[in-house]
């Protein structure tokens, strides 16, 4: 019997281990208790949910998308994660999230991870990300996101630049997204900004942490 076709993200190949050194250091070396619980808000092709459920013991993912994304995310899972896990870890059935709709996969969570995402969603969505991350996370629960940010007009980089600019011209909506405002936003819903790691590829990835209210 022949696997399926499953979707591939050469970024997700490069970054993996990368990302998964600062999940290391926030989750599995941090003061959360086990069982870890972590919602990724954008799966994609499902291959970080695979990867870090195969390194971090006693990780249950939650994997989640678009109901246009579901199909090949499911697939992936369906097909690799089941296999090769780290002890007590465990990958969730995918499930449909859209960021701006306000019912959100109920938690509390210990961590909310996303990659990729803030520059692709329309601006007007990112609140959204932010506000709903706060509503689900438990007390002390983290907000992690990967991507590239700029920091006020100015891009770490220029291909970053590049890539703003090729964005807005296919959608303005769309863009590279200001960490300070992004600090702000999040602060304003009870997230408070822990860290901001650089990371390969001029990416960098932005750590939160809510407070014991949201928006407190």
């Amino acid at each position: 019997m022949s696997l399926p076709c499953l979707p591939f993200s050469p970024a997700c190949e490069l970054n993996q281990d990368p990302i998964l050194a600062v999940l290391r250091h926030w989750l599995a070396e941090g003061s959360l208790a086990q069982p870890l619980r972590v919602l990724e808000v954008g799966s994609g092709s499902g291959q970080h949910a695979v990867h870090m459920a195969r390194h971090l013991s006693g990780l249950h993912w939650q994997p989640s998308e678009l109901p246009e994304n579901l199909e090949g995310l499911a697939a992936r899972i369906a097909t690799e994660g089941c296999q090769g896990l780290a002890p007590g870890a465990r990958i969730e059935p995918p499930l449909v999230l859209d960021v701006v709709n306000p019912d959100w996969p109920s938690g509390p969570w210990d961590a909310v991870f996303s990659a990729n995402t803030a520059h692709i969603m329309p601006a007007a969505a990112v609140p959204g990300l932010l506000d709903g991350s706060a509503r689900v996370l438990g007390p002390g629960g983290l907000l992690l996101l990967y991507g590239p940010f700029r920091y006020g007009t100015a891009h770490t980089a220029a291909s970053n630049a590049a890539f703003d600019a090729h964005l807005r011209s296919l959608d303005p909506a769309m863009g590279v997204r200001d960490a300070h405002e992004l600090t702000c936003q999040a602060l304003a819903v009870g997230l408070v900004a822990q860290d901001d790691v650089a990371m390969p590829a001029n990416n960098r990835l932005l750590v939160f942490r809510r407070g014991e209210e949201p928006g407190a």
